[in-house]
């Protein structure tokens, strides 16, 4: 057996559960803070809130039974209920805590939120701390840049701090924390990716799933990339931005992404005219090449109890 130059979430969830486990996207309706009031909302984020590949004319449940009959007869037979569409804990707790027990049906093993860190208030943490009794429970939280200049100039409506505070209390209740990293963005420097993956390991994050950026019609940053305001990074940046952060995040870290996936439509630059697997074969050969490996310069942090 081939081992990866990292983490991967596909042999670490087979390891944990002793099968494959497929993660089954979502749309609950929600919206997100950043995007009503005027804000504008983050400049690469579309209409759908990432949430272009559920069909949410269905019901929640219908979604995810969709979900798993497809899956089914491809021979899987456990599932990761992830609510994936903008911002999935902007709602009170109560309406929370009915949509998350629509999904913990048979053969869900894992309850996965995606949201940001300014929406994780201690009523929402001690809900999902509530639920993990029952099932497992992923927080997915969206950080992106660690560069504060950055973070304004994608309107992520959110500090660094903000982020470390909420991964810091999702962590002392327990709740295996993901976070999201955008390693591509053009005001970011290499040594902001290393710092990200210093940062999240320090604070003992459980998974990370890094993005490539891309330009998706009807957003801020599309109309920055037609006036040539904002020019991107060439793919061989990307690459190498990739290994670097991979080469700082401590090796217990999951890997649950490398690239993300543009939407099919209305993309006006996504990963450089390549496949997901054809940019996930060239970070794996860049790295086997270069004999460079997940958590091979990170910081070695000695935990309490």
């Amino acid at each position: 057996m081939i081992h990866k130059p990292y983490r991967d979430l596909k042999s670490y969830l087979k390891e944990r559960y002793g099968q494959a486990v497929q993660r089954i996207p979502l749309d609950a309706g929600f919206t997100c803070p950043n995007r009503v009031g005027g804000a504008g909302g983050c400049i690469y984020c579309d209409s759908t809130g990432s949430g272009f590949t559920v069909d949410s004319r269905l019901s929640l449940l219908d979604q995810l039974q969709k979900g798993m009959e497809g899956l089914r007869k491809k021979g899987l037979g456990k599932f990761m209920a992830y609510f994936q569409a903008n911002s999935n804990t902007f709602a009170p707790v109560e309406r929370l805590r009915e949509l998350y027990k629509q999904v913990l049906i048979e053969d869900v093993v894992i309850l996965d939120i995606s949201t940001r860190p300014d929406l994780v208030g201690e009523e929402v943490l001690e809900l999902l701390d509530e639920l993990s009794r029952d099932i497992d429970v992923i927080l997915e939280l969206g950080l992106q840049s660690v560069n504060p200049n950055t973070l304004k100039k994608i309107n992520r409506g959110h500090t660094l701090s903000q982020f470390v505070d909420a991964a810091i209390r999702a962590t002392k209740h327990n709740i295996e924390t993901v976070a999201h990293v955008i390693v591509n963005l053009p005001w970011d420097t290499i040594e902001d990716v290393a710092e990200a993956a210093r940062l999240l390991s320090v604070l003992g994050v459980k998974g990370v799933k890094i993005h490539s950026l891309y330009v998706v019609e009807n957003t801020e940053l599309a109309r920055q990339y037609l006036a040539g305001e904002t020019v991107l990074t060439s793919l061989d940046v990307f690459l190498e931005r990739v290994v670097t952060f991979l080469e700082y995040l401590d090796e217990d870290v999951v890997v649950h992404r490398l690239v993300a996936d543009p939407p099919i439509e209305g993309t006006l630059f996504g990963n450089w005219g390549f496949s997901k697997l054809q940019l996930l074969n060239m970070i794996e050969k860049k790295m086997i090449i270069e004999g460079r490996y997940q958590g091979s310069k990170a910081l070695k942090v000695k935990r309490g109890k």
